[in-house]
């Protein structure tokens, strides 16, 4: 069963991915070859029109194969042969389609089980002080920015701290009674777990809202899991992460089934909700990963399209055929690194 439910998590996730494409594409007039699901032998499909759409043996993957897209092709309804914003649309839909999923996911989720407001639902005490206290945030009251960070969820505030963990003063804007005020805040070292703390407490106490505040607040879920995947990405290059700590569809497939099995105990509610919260954040991730700047990603292609729009000059197509052909070679190898760590990691602990 938690193998059926990734994959059906992965196979929703590309499909939406791949039909970005594929609406752009036939939006603009281009020839869609192939649409597929999975990757590898063919298992089933048919033809219909242009295109051929299949189902292929391994679920971690999706196409949406384009008449010209990696050579050049005459015919007036080839990628290459497109004004260069319409070819633009067309590769930049992929990830849009993925935050459109996550804001559609996230409507659902915020309908059911409400959302975390950043408001200081409780105050304790770090090392015999309320730091929050101490700089006249009141319980009730509702943080609003950190130190120019904006602050939507109460999840927001603790990322904040869990990322930006020293001794330093926060500046910290909120909401008493509805009037806007600012202080600062002084975190204090807690001496059982070493880390600097402010003494807020209740992350996660969900609220229910009228059909505005959950688009609203929709939106900010959105948001957190996109921001959240950019830090993370700055932790990678900066090097508080590394590439032992990067999860590959092995590893998420562990996470899911982890998650599954600890909701299960619960209720089916908290099955649902779990899944779809674990699909918000890998489907916001896809559409981040997918747009960095690097070949055989969406972001590497859109870069030679921007430099075409801005030179209009188009960059060849053989040159970009082999930066993006040494890039994906270069994925296959960390994607391989990555299966292997996962598989040590679930048999090691």
């Amino acid at each position: 069963m938690k193998i059926v439910i990734a994959v059906i998590i992965f196979s929703l996730i590309i499909l939406i991915h791949e039909f970005g494409h594929f609406l752009l594409a036939k939006k603009n007039g281009i020839c869609v070859l192939e649409f597929s699901l999975g990757l590898g032998p063919k298992l089933w499909g048919f033809q219909k029109g242009e295109t051929f759409y299949c189902i292929k043996a391994l679920p971690f993957g999706g196409e949406c194969r384009m008449l010209g897209e990696d050579e050049d092709e005459q015919a007036e309804n080839a990628f290459g042969k497109k004004p260069v914003w319409g070819r633009i649309s067309v590769i930049a839909a992929g990830p849009i389609f993925n935050f459109i999923l996550a804001f559609l996911l996230a409507v659902i989720v915020i309908s059911i089980d409400g959302f975390d407001r950043s408001e200081v639902r409780k105050i304790i005490e770090v090392d015999g002080a309320a730091p929050l206290t101490e700089a006249g945030i009141e319980e009730g009251d509702v943080i609003t920015k950190i130190n120019g960070s904006t602050i939507h969820l109460s999840r927001e505030i603790y990322m904040y701290l869990q990322l930006n963990n020293s001794k330093e003063e926060l500046q910290v804007t909120y909401e008493h009674n509805g009037e806007k005020k600012e202080t600062v805040v002084t975190p204090r070292k807690d001496q059982e777990t070493g880390r600097y703390m402010i003494g807020i407490t209740g992350f996660g106490i969900k609220e229910k809202g009228n059909p505005l505040e959950i688009l609203q607040y929709s939106v900010y879920e959105v948001r957190y899991w996109i921001v959240t995947t950019f830090k993370s990405l700055g932790m990678l290059f900066s090097g508080q992460l590394g590439v032992k700590d990067l999860s590959g569809p092995v590893g998420i497939v562990d996470v899911i089934g982890e998650t599954y099995e600890s909701a299960r105990e619960v209720s089916y509610k908290a099955v649902f909700l779990s899944m779809m919260n674990m699909a918000i954040l890998l489907t916001a991730n896809l559409g981040v990963m997918n747009l960095l700047p690097l070949p055989a990603l969406d972001g590497g292609r859109l870069v030679f399209l921007l430099i075409e729009a801005i030179t209009k000059r188009r960059v060849s197509t053989k040159i970009e055929a082999v930066v993006h052909f040494v890039g994906l070679m270069l994925l296959f190898g960390l994607m391989i690194f990555v299966m292997f760590n996962d598989v040590m990691r679930i048999f090691t602990g």
